[in-house]
């Protein structure tokens, strides 16, 4: 088993105590399908909640520290090389539905780099983390990322464009190119828990064209420390500040970057 550092274990406290108010808040969802308001609102309150309670144990933890999240914005710290990223519900449509699929993602960067990682998934109980250096785990199982070599056994996933967002036409021509020539895509709806499963060796590789920082930085960590590769999706582009980017392992890589690649 993993013995991570401090950093490390402040950020699981706050993830675990996270996903219980999640936990609760999502007992609640399935009641609240059936009013005619919907469970919108509601949600947008446990959202709120949960960055609140990572806020307080990592703020409480670590006060000079920065702060970049989806719900409350950027503030910087008196240490101005580390800043928590945190989403403290990646895959909000997922619970607004009932869905038991969504996460509290909370990376720690060090001048410029993620350096330890958490993404909880409170709905099976399942806690993947990372330190530089150190491993990706699950719980207390030791990552690799998948062995698989060619793309017609591999299966990959992403995220599909929604309400009108302009990046649908590139999307559809990427699976165009891919399905015919992999064993299946997957649209799962958390990008945190997309990445985490690369590291897994569940998913052989991952592509997105608009993301945001706290979607992909813990997930990044996660990635390389099991072994796999990450990339923005135009080479030479910084990941974070186009938020458009490939994951998969060393094997399958270079030619799922191709394909994606191949009319950019």
């Amino acid at each position: 088993m993993y013995q991570g550092s401090a950093n490390l274990n402040v950020m699981i406290k706050a993830a675990r105590k996270a996903g219980r108010s999640l936990v609760k808040d999502f007992g609640e969802v399935e009641k609240l399908q059936v009013a005619v308001k919907g469970p919108g609102d509601f949600v947008s309150r446990a959202d709120t909640r949960a960055e609140q309670i990572v806020k307080e144990e990592l703020t409480g933890a670590r006060p000079n520290y920065g702060w970049l999240a989806e719900e409350g914005g950027e503030e910087p710290g008196k240490d101005p090389t580390r800043r928590w990223i945190v989403d403290p519900l990646d895959g909000t449509t997922n619970f607004l539905h009932g869905l038991p699929h969504w996460a509290v993602s909370i990376a720690l960067e060090h001048k410029g780099e993620i350096v330890a990682a958490v993404i909880y998934d409170p709905a099976k109980d399942e806690l993947f983390h990372a330190e530089k250096g150190g491993g990706a785990w699950m719980n207390d199982t030791r990552l690799r990322v998948s062995g698989r070599r060619v793309l017609i056994e591999s299966i990959f996933a992403t995220g599909l464009p929604f309400g009108g967002r302009p990046d649908l036409p590139e999307t559809i021509r990427d699976l165009g190119r891919l399905l015919p020539v992999c064993a299946g895509v997957r649209r799962w709806g958390a990008a945190a828990l997309d990445l985490a499963y690369v590291a897994a060796g569940r998913y052989d590789g991952f592509w997105e064209r608009r993301l945001n920082p706290w979607d992909m930085a813990a997930g990044l960590l996660l990635i390389r420390e099991s072994g796999g590769m990450t990339e923005a999706l135009r080479p030479g582009d910084g990941i974070f500040e186009s938020g458009a980017m490939i994951a998969a392992n060393p094997e399958i890589f270079d030619k799922l970057a191709r394909i994606l690649r191949a009319g950019d």
